[in-house]
C-alpha cells in the first residue's frame, strides 16, 4: 500500500538561494562570502555610528582580520552553529554531529522506472527520511541518501578526516550514548554504505526491476545533526542568545530540522517573530 501525493515536486534549490540573496541585496543588504568568522564581541571603545545615529556595538571579525559592525546578529551556521554560538558565550550544547548522506544515481536508460518522488515510511525513532527516489530538474534520478557518521564537519567524501572535528564529536557530544542506543541501526547504515547490493535490496522493495548494474555512485551531502549530552537527536528548533549585553543582541538558530529547505519561507517568518520578541523591535 502507498499514499499518492501528486503535488509533490522538487526545485533547483541553488536557484532559490540565489533568488533570496538577490532580494536581500535589492533591499539594501550585502552578501559576503569567504568570510570565516573567528570572533564575535562587543566593541570596547565608543561604538561607531552610522549617519542616522544608530549604534553598531557588535564586532564580527574573520580570520583575515576584517570586521563587520552590527546592531543585532542572527546566525544560522549549520555545521558550525555550535561553534559560532560559543563565540558569544552561549551554552555549548547541543553539539553538532555531522552525518554524511551518500546518493546513488540511476543510469539514464532506467530513468523510465521512476515517474515521481518515492519515499519510504520514515522510522519515527530517527530524523532521517530513509532511502528514497528523487527525480532532479536535469532529468537525473537520485537514490538515497543513507546516514553515516562523517569524520569531518565538511566531510563530503568517505575518507575526509579532521582530528579536531572527530574529537569534538566523541568527547563533547552524546555520540557514544547514541551509538550504544542504536547500534544495529548504525551498523546497517555502514553496511549499506559499503555494499551497493545491500542498498539495492532495499530499493527493490519499491521498484523490483532495479539491479546493481542499473546504478552508479553519486554525490553526498552532510547533515548538521544537533545532539544533546544524553545521546538524543534534537528534532525541534533550538534558539539561543547567550548572556550579558551581547546576548541581548544575538539570536543563534542552533537547529533547524528537516525539511528546512522546503519550509524556508515559513521558518524565516518564525525567526523574524523570534527576533522581534527578543530584541523588542
Amino acid at each position: 500500500m502507498a499514499i499518492d501525493c501528486p503535488y509533490t515536486g522538487i526545485v533547483n534549490y541553488r536557484q532559490v538561494a540565489l533568488s533570496f540573496a538577490q532580494d536581500f541585496q535589492e533591499a539594501g543588504g550585502s552578501v559576503l562570502t569567504n568570510f570565516e568568522v573567528e570572533d564575535i564581541e562587543m566593541a570596547k571603545e565608543s561604538p561607531s555610528r552610522s549617519e542616522d545615529g544608530m549604534k553598531y556595538p557588535i564586532i564580527i571579525r574573520n580570520t583575515k582580520g576584517e570586521e563587520v559592525r552590527c546592531q543585532y546578529v542572527v546566525t544560522c551556521a549549520g555545521l558550525y552553529s555550535d561553534r559560532i554560538s560559543e563565540l558569544s558565550g552561549c551554552n555549548p550544547n547541543p553539539r553538532i554531529v555531522p552525518f554524511r548522506g551518500d546518493y546513488l544515481i540511476l543510469k539514464p536508460e532506467k530513468r523510465y522506472l521512476v515517474k515521481g518522488n518515492i519515499y519510504p515510511v520514515p522510522d519515527s525513532r530517527f530524523p532521517f527520511l530513509g532511502v528514497h527516489f528523487t527525480p532532479r530538474m536535469d532529468g537525473s534520478i537520485w537514490l538515497g541518501p543513507n546516514a553515516v557518521l562523517a569524520f569531518k564537519r565538511e566531510g563530503y567524501r568517505p575518507f575526509d578526516f579532521s582530528a579536531r572535528d572527530i574529537m569534538d564529536t566523541i568527547i563533547k557530544s552524546g555520540l557514544i550514548k547514541l551509538v550504544f542506543q542504536n547500534f544495529s541501526y548504525g551498523v546497517n547504515e555502514m553496511y549499506k554504505a559499503c555494499f551497493l547490493s545491500a542498498t539495492v535490496k532495499h530499493l527493490q522493495k519499491f521498484i523490483p526491476e532495479i539491479t546493481v548494474s542499473d546504478i552508479l555512485r553519486g554525490p553526498a551531502g552532510v547533515r548538521a545533526q544537533a545532539l544533546d549530552r544524553d545521546g538524543n537527536l534534537i528534532e525541534d528548533f533550538v534558539f539561543d542568545g547567550g548572556v550579558g549585553d551581547i546576548g541581548n543582541r544575538i539570536l543563534h538558530v542552533r537547529n533547524a530540522p528537516s525539511p528546512a529547505a522546503t519550509s524556508s519561507l515559513a521558518i524565516s517568518g518564525m525567526i523574524v517573530d523570534e527576533v522581534q520578541q527578543r530584541f523588542k523591535l
